[in-house]
């Protein structure tokens, strides 16, 4: 645990997509997906075919924290430093961001929001950080 024992809160969550926000890159993402040219584990998470999946929705919104989603292309500055090679998950505790889930743990996952979400308590709870009481 970090800090000596000292459990370090979360004010938000930020994922960033391995995917360009563009119009052309996201049609190019969403094309290269049908074809097997290109993925995105979060994108499998938090995305069906064409939308937001309606779990995820419910999942986001019973979170403590505020949890921001990115592309590659516009992801602040300093998640671009602290994540390296997207996707990935940071947890930004006003002093730092760090990576709870990086490409593997999110690949692990395979889509499926119940795996993400242990994986994330999993994670937190490692680098001994939580996410404050509802």
């Amino acid at each position: 645990m970090s800090d000596a024992g000292r459990l370090k809160p979360v004010r938000r969550l930020i994922g960033v997509y391995d995917a360009d926000g563009t119009v052309r890159g996201e049609l190019a993402y969403f094309i290269g997906a049908r074809l097997g040219r290109a993925h995105c584990a979060l994108c499998d998470i938090t995305h069906s075919l064409v939308r937001e999946r309606a779990d995820w929705k419910e999942c986001r919104a019973t979170l403590a924290v505020p949890f921001e989603l990115f592309h590659r292309d516009d992801q602040p500055d300093d998640a671009r430093v602290a994540g390296g090679d997207a996707p990935f998950v940071l947890a930004d505790t006003g002093e730092a961001l760090e990576v709870v889930l990086d490409r593997t743990a999110l690949e692990v996952c395979d889509g499926d929001l119940g795996a993400f979400t242990r994986a994330l308590e999993t994670a937190l709870a490692r680098r001994g950080l939580v996410l404050p009481s509802g």
